[in-house]
């Protein structure tokens, strides 16, 4: 561990000194998350982190008026001193409103994060007990150092960056493009907090055979057998996108990317903090983030149709992976061949009146 550390520390001297305390912060970071994944052989310690990491990132990037030029405690964040003085002394209201969006959806998915279980140290995502029992043990410890516990933090830390690159542009006020990208934003988590509270009551309601009448708004369905039979959601959002969820989270962070590249400053965009800079390092995040999610949704689906194999199948050929406006195509390709009716009857059906008033 003590040469580990000794070669990041030789690696922060090479790089842009604002990156200099998050890449300090993700290093140990990484290296808790793996040693309590060993310790406990609970590999959900990123998961655990997730809510809040790209918000410790965004508020150093975004703050950075407010961090001292020297740090008395470990780990404490600091503005260094060769920053510039304007960058150094005056906050970026672009930044802030970034900020602002970020910890508004730091909140959100804290709350679904917490009612899943998943702040309980013992809980594990269901799908690492999976991923465990289908490969070799040691291919399997290789995959929690490297990419459940190496790579997530990167992307986690890559979050960040765009907050850094508004901070650095200095604006001197808000401009359209920061409005009309926020309004996306808030749009964009009130329909992820839907999918995720529609996903929870059929959950519920799967596993308890009892309707929540109390439950949040957009998610008080009128689930009924036919659905729990099922196995999985049709309804509601779930109509549109096999996973409304994942689609908003990353039209989320491809819209926090866009605000300093959109903005009237964007030819000021810094160099890339890597060695080999290209015009589309900006997009590095959300196209990370992307990848990730893509990757995540077809090992999930490979569980679903193990589960449901029939069922499933033809939610995925009726029902968009993400994009909701494609799904009136696959529904039109369907019809082309003579298949959507029989589709549609075994997703969309609910049951009858009369099962619905006894629920």
């Amino acid at each position: 561990m003590a040469s580990l550390l000794e070669a990041a520390e030789v690696y922060y001297n090479g790089l842009e000194q604002t990156l200099w305390w998050p890449v300090k912060f993700c290093t140990y970071t990484t290296a808790t998350c793996y040693i309590l994944s060993i310790i406990t052989g609970n590999v959900s310690q990123v998961d655990r982190v997730w809510t809040f990491l790209p918000t410790i990132y965004t508020a150093y990037f975004a703050l950075l008026p407010l961090w001292p030029a020297v740090s008395s405690l470990p780990l404490f964040p600091v503005t260094p001193n060769e920053l510039s003085r304007s960058v150094a002394q005056n906050y970026s209201p672009r930044a802030l409103l970034m900020l602002s969006l970020v910890v508004l959806w730091m909140f959100r998915l804290s709350y679904n994060t917490w009612r899943r279980g998943l702040f309980n140290l013992h809980d594990e995502d269901y799908r690492w007990a999976i991923l465990r029992q289908r490969l070799p043990v040691w291919f399997f410890h290789f995959v929690n150092f490297t990419f459940i516990a190496i790579i997530q933090n990167i992307i986690l830390f890559l979050l960040g960056l765009p907050t850094r690159t508004a901070a650095l542009q200095q604006p001197s006020a808000l401009s359209t493009s920061d409005y009309v990208l926020a309004t996306l934003a808030i749009i964009d988590i009130v329909c992820e907090f839907i999918s995720d509270n529609q996903q929870w009551s059929f959950q519920n309601y799967k596993h308890s055979g009892k309707i929540n009448q109390n439950e949040w708004f957009g998610a008080n369905i009128a689930w009924t057998p036919e659905d729990a039979k099922r196995g999985f959601v049709t309804r509601g959002l779930w109509a549109w996108s096999r996973h409304p969820n994942f689609f908003c989270e990353q039209s989320f962070w491809a819209i926090i990317t866009l605000f300093p590249i959109l903005a009237p400053e964007s030819p000021q965009l810094p160099a890339s903090p890597l060695s080999n800079p290209t015009a589309l390092w900006p997009l590095l995040p959300s196209l990370v983030l992307c990848t990730l999610f893509y990757a995540s949704s077809n090992f999930s689906e490979s569980i679903s149709l193990s589960k449901y194999p029939e069922g499933y199948r033809a939610y995925q050929q009726r029902v968009s992976m993400f994009v909701p406006f494609l799904t009136p195509v696959w529904g039109f390709l369907l019809k082309l061949q003579g298949k959507q009716d029989k589709v549609d009857q075994m997703l969309f059906s609910h049951g009858s009146a009369e099962s619905k008033k006894t629920q």
